[in-house]
């Protein structure tokens, strides 16, 4: 009964918020050419057998999950030499799940601008069905390969 008691008489506080300005996490994907023609870069985190069975994201990087956290934060002793703070990233995971749970990771870890694709590679296999030249560069790529 006492913790009842002390329970009844403990008062909530609110915490402070550090940030100022809150951005969604999740990108639909009809936000996705904006977004990458403004900065963020694509970051496939889907298992190599999804990326077998599905193909590949175009111009995506390609991260294990399990070390994509690593990879994609600054300052770890296995961080992509162009990790920052600042950088922009978006997950596309198979579903859209596990990349949400990798870029709340990356929000810990200080990345705060990461966001992860809603609906992950099938919703963009869904909305933009076959390969995607996501830049003017994968365009020209892709039209290129296309006419050979």
């Amino acid at each position: 009964m006492p913790d009842v008691a002390l329970r009844s008489h403990t008062r909530l506080s609110a915490h402070p918020v550090t940030a100022t300005a809150r951005a969604p996490l999740g990108l639909p994907v009809a936000d996705l050419h904006p977004a990458l023609t403004s900065g963020h870069r694509l970051v496939d985190v889907r298992p190599q057998r999804d990326r077998d069975a599905d193909g590949v994201v175009a111009g995506a990087i390609a991260l294990a999950p399990e070390v994509a956290v690593a990879r994609l934060t600054p300052g770890t002793p296995t961080s992509l030499r162009f990790a920052e703070p600042s950088s922009r990233w978006v997950l596309v995971g198979t579903d859209g799940h596990d990349a949400e749970w990798l870029t709340w990771h990356l929000h810990a870890a200080g990345v705060t601008e990461a966001r992860f694709l809603l609906g992950g590679a099938r919703a963009l296999r869904t909305r933009t069905p076959g390969a995607l030249p996501v830049t003017e560069a994968q365009r020209r790529e892709a039209a290129a390969i296309t006419a050979h």
